[in-house]
């Protein structure tokens, strides 16, 4: 007995902790399936709709370019997911493997930068947008995180942890640098890629601030800044903002569902196959 109390009393921490999480969450779809003659502030609130109705989807997806949102969202995220496993792991790779005068000073450079907050860099980034011709497109939104000093340190890591071994079999096979990159480094880090690939996602996903300082056409604007504009768009409708929120979250639930069986310690069992 005196061996359970102490599970008991975790397992019981666990569950208060997961409804503190959960329970504003489970306002906010509860608030977008109310219809319109409910009373969403109702105090006590009522955590389950009296009548479920999907009227506020409906509104969303009717009177707002919300669809538009959404591809311009999944195309900046995918493109700077895609920009940051490739540039994040070519740059990682020789400074986990190759020596070179001046390696740890690199590292140490890049590794720094993540102390320096997007806003002090902000004005100048805007500028190098507007002189390069990319203000108010949807590339400008993908540069800035084309590569980042978390991806990078975070592969080095990985790539550190890779036996030797598999290198000298790649090379005694007859690969370059580049195909050691490919053939061992790629498959051994799978697990942090998939991680890394999350974090880029789910940050590029829910970006406000820099789409709103680089774009004006609202035919190229994200998911963030398209919720913002239901406010105003429907004379602050709760249920219907609450329903873009919903919907804003789906995706990266969905994703997080989908890749989270991969997303183990790394091994190098998957390296050099064949």
């Amino acid at each position: 007995m005196r061996q359970l109390a102490p599970r008991i009393l975790q397992l019981v921490l666990l569950i208060l902790l997961a409804l503190m999480v959960l329970a504003p969450l489970l306002w906010l779809v509860s608030t977008s399936l109310k219809g319109p003659a409910e009373n969403i502030f109702s105090s006590p609130p009522a955590l389950l709709p009296a009548s479920p109705s999907l009227d506020a989807y409906a509104r969303l997806f009717r009177d707002s370019p919300l669809t538009t949102y959404l591809i311009n969202s999944t195309v900046v995220s995918a493109m700077a997911v895609a920009a940051n496993l490739l540039f994040c792991s070519l740059a990682a790779y020789p400074l986990a493997r190759m020596r070179f005068a001046g390696r740890g000073l690199v590292l140490g450079l890049v590794v720094a930068t993540i102390l320096i907050p997007f806003q002090v860099v902000m004005i100048p980034l805007y500028l190098l947008m507007v002189q390069l011709g990319l203000r108010n497109t949807l590339l400008a939104l993908v540069i800035p995180q084309a590569a980042t000093a978390f991806g990078l340190y975070l592969l080095r890591q990985s790539f550190l942890g890779v036996p030797k071994d598999l290198e000298e079999a790649a090379r005694i096979d007859g690969c370059s640098r580049l195909g050691e990159w490919w053939n061992v480094m790629i498959p051994a880090a799978r697990a942090d890629l998939i991680t890394l690939a999350m974090f880029v996602f789910i940050g590029t996903w829910s970006d406000f601030l820099w789409p709103l300082v680089i774009l004006d056409d609202p035919a190229l604007y994200t998911l963030p800044l398209g919720l913002q504009q239901l406010s105003s768009s429907f004379s602050l409708d709760w249920r219907v903002v609450a329903a873009g929120a919903v919907v804003s979250i789906l995706p990266v639930l969905l994703l997080f569902v989908m890749l989270q069986r991969f997303i183990l310690p790394s091994s190098t069992s998957d390296a050099v196959k064949g």
